[in-house]
């Protein structure tokens, strides 16, 4: 729990009498400090925020001095949040002896420490019963240092075929790249996820799934995973929730066709659904390297010479179109987007009009609880804005800042995904 913050039994019984009566400003800033401390990825700490936001939402919109007051609160607490070490091999969580627990999470930090340009979490290979941060350190630090960009190399907590997707390896990840932003100043438009085998895997799942928060992926010696009509049959299609929502990544892929570990028939099969992805919606922009002769090591030129395909490329936090396939029940906020309960394997596809000041999105499965996020960079405000969703009309209306939306997306260090105001994109009722 964070140090300046109750727990939640003290602070329900606050937020119980106070149905009766407004907030006093003393009150917010102390379930504020509560808010940002819960875990949202968990179910507890997202119980424990919706606790706080069912008071918070009574609160009157805001005024712009208001917004920016708010704002400023924010980025304080977002400071004294959690920071790592800025060098060297080490634990996310400390043996406690007290509590009779074992150092874990372990992440070795390299490159370029002092100044970075950029941030690069560097996944390791592995599988059943192996996996070390160190071999991603040692390959990926002369490359990033190059780049001018600080590694945070994590290990995954559990040794497993998928290790960078189970076992809480991938909050795990999330919980690394917000940390290092607030360590470092750090634009959260340049974060990039790299790996080698199974972490060039991870890179690609862990790239689609918070799509928002990177710039680009670069998965190198390893694949997402195949689908198969049976088991040794051919590959019919990707592991779902990859490539729909990787629209607004760049995607570079190392392989060699003689790599015995990572044979090349499923990345060349994403890339196939990436160029067929980019026919129907636009975007998916990628690099395919393939060569011969190198089984499953690194690239001719080493890491760096991949790495360079994505040196330039910069994050866009308010895409035009947004493609998202959701698989996390605790990812919630997607660029512009926020699903309350996200259904798994969803297809929304979002578009902005700005001309008309409105949002067309079309999802193959009911979409009760999702929201358009919103501020001056996505839509007028000061205007009505239209959300139409698999072409009927379901809102129309002038948002207001709000200070729930604006806790809401406050969840990281990351100003650039903060909106103001929300408009929902399904049906209310009474209009």
């Amino acid at each position: 729990m964070h140090p300046l913050v109750p727990a939640l039994s003290l602070l329900l019984p606050a937020l119980a009498l106070a149905q009766q009566k407004p907030p006093t400003p003393k009150e917010l800033d102390q379930w504020l400090g509560t808010f940002l401390a819960a875990d949202d990825k968990t179910a507890a700490g997202h119980s424990e925020r919706q606790a706080i936001l069912e008071r918070v939402r009574a609160v009157p919109a805001l005024d712009k001095s208001q917004l920016v007051q708010w704002q400023g609160k924010i980025q304080k607490l977002w400071k004294k949040g959690r920071t790592i070490e800025k060098a060297g091999d080490n634990w996310y969580w400390p043996a406690d002896k007290k509590a009779g627990t074992q150092e874990r999470g372990r992440y070795i930090v390299g490159g370029e420490t002092k100044k970075p340009k950029g941030l690069a979490i560097a996944m390791h290979g592995g599988g059943v019963g192996s996996g070390d941060a160190g071999g991603a350190a040692d390959g990926f630090q002369a490359a990033l240092s190059k780049l001018g960009w600080v590694m945070i190399a994590p290990q995954v907590l559990e040794t497993t075929e998928c290790g960078w997707t189970d076992s809480g390896t991938e909050e795990f990840v999330l919980d690394l790249v917000s940390a290092g932003l607030r360590t470092w100043s750090i634009d959260p438009d340049h974060v990039y996820f790299v790996g080698h085998s199974m972490g060039g895997y991870g890179s690609w799942a862990l790239g689609a799934h918070h799509a928002d928060r990177v710039a680009a992926v670069a998965p190198c010696a390893g694949a997402p995973t195949p689908i198969r009509s049976k088991p040794g049959g051919p590959i019919v299609d990707i592991q779902d929730g990859v490539i729909p929502s990787l629209r607004n990544v760049f995607v570079s892929v190392y392989q060699s066709l003689d790599d015995p570990q990572v044979t090349p028939e499923a990345n060349q099969f994403a890339v196939t659904k990436l160029v067929a992805a980019a026919k129907q919606w636009g975007g998916f922009a990628h690099d395919y390297w393939e060569v011969d002769g190198r089984g499953h090591g690194e690239p001719p030129g080493g890491h760096l010479a991949q790495l360079e395909k994505i040196a330039d490329k910069v994050r866009n936090p308010i895409p035009e179109r947004l493609v998202w396939q959701p698989v996390l029940a605790w990812k919630r906020q997607f660029y512009w987007l926020y699903w309350e309960d996200p259904r798994p394997l969803a297809l929304v596809v979002a578009d902005l009009d700005r001309a008309s000041n409105s949002i067309t999105i079309t999802c193959d499965k009911p979409t009760d609880g999702l929201y358009v996020l919103l501020d001056g960079r996505v839509l007028d405000l000061t205007k009505e804005v239209l959300v139409t969703v698999n072409g009927v009309e379901v809102s129309r209306r002038k948002p207001a800042m709000d200070l729930g939306t604006l806790w809401m997306t406050s969840d990281h260090p990351d100003p650039k995904l903060q909106f103001v105001a929300r408009v929902p994109a399904f049906a209310q009722k009474g209009g």
